[in-house]
């Protein structure tokens, strides 16, 4: 890949990110979700960056970015972002975002909708609805609180204080490779190299209290989306997910989910794929990125 490493001092912390394609061509950003950091969208950089100017950071506490003890509620990740879009130059942009990346990009088009032309969001169910559906409140799914807390568990326990650490601190991998064996459908999808750049980066001193401290925000998160969840995102959305992964395309109405998150909402599952969609199915997710930005100028 012809990509180049940077850094830059955003929001008070130091943002690793990598530049690819044209300069004059039009950005997009790539927010990795968990647990990845940006060598997630290796498999769409090449394809992109043939006609769109790709920003494609480590978010906060995730691979070579700061991972500082508190600032992870979504609405200053969001900032984060917007900081290191104008450091890039930039005004507007497209945004994508995976799982972790998706939540942020929601806020985002919250919070700064003169800043996205659209949206997409892959494999997410908003944190809002993730929680009123573990305390039995309607969201248009059949399943139970107990299956969602059964199914959801990491959600909690990655808000514990300590513990997750205490007990993945010299096993990344076993841990690393049952996230990115079981959420794929694949089962054997990830070669070893590609775990070996995963493990590398969460051994990292602070990289695993970086990306539980995402989780921990989610009181906050919570009330933010309850802040506003009455206003719908006005721009394009473009919502993807994997049709075989339950705790998402089994288990929700993803298109009925994100209906009621804005106001231009394609929906497009795919076939034969978990979680991890970007890695899993490149071939349609980048067709199905490559026409929903086909009129993106910038």
């Amino acid at each position: 890949m012809d990509i180049q490493h940077h850094r830059a001092e955003v929001n008070g912390i130091h943002m690793h990110y990598v530049l690819a394609g044209p300069e004059d061509a039009p950005p997009v950003v790539l927010l990795h979700g968990w647990p990845e950091t940006w060598y997630g969208w290796r498999k769409q950089i090449p394809v992109l960056a043939e006609k769109f100017r790709l920003i494609v950071p480590d978010l906060r506490g995730y691979g070579e970015t700061d991972k500082p003890a508190d600032g992870y509620d979504k609405r200053n990740m969001a900032q984060d972002i917007k900081e290191l879009i104008e450091h890039c130059g930039y005004s507007k942009v497209v945004m994508v975002g995976h799982d972790r990346g998706a939540r942020v990009t929601t806020r985002f088009a919250k919070d700064h909708p003169e800043m996205v032309d659209r949206i997409c969001t892959m494999d997410n169910i908003p944190t809002r609805i993730v929680f009123e559906t573990m305390s039995g409140r309607p969201t248009g799914t059949d399943i139970s609180p107990g299956q969602m807390a059964k199914g959801y568990w990491f959600f909690n326990f990655n808000q514990l204080v300590d513990l997750p650490e205490a007990l993945i601190t010299g096993r990344e991998e076993i841990w690393l490779r049952h996230w990115l064996s079981s959420w794929s459908y694949n089962r054997e999808l990830f070669t070893d190299e590609e775990v070996a750049e995963y493990v590398k980066a969460y051994s990292r001193p602070g990289a695993l209290r970086g990306s539980f401290n995402d989780y921990r925000a989610a009181p906050v998160d919570t009330a933010q989306d309850l802040e506003d969840a009455e206003v719908k995102i006005q721009c394009p959305i473009l919502t993807m997910w994997g049709a075989d992964f339950d705790l998402v395309g089994q288990w929700f109405d993803v298109e009925a989910v994100w209906k009621t998150m804005g106001t231009d909402v394609r929906a497009v599952p795919l076939p034969e794929c978990g979680h991890l969609c970007q890695e899993e199915r490149p071939d349609l997710v980048n067709k199905e990125l490559l026409d929903f930005m086909q009129d993106w100028r910038g």
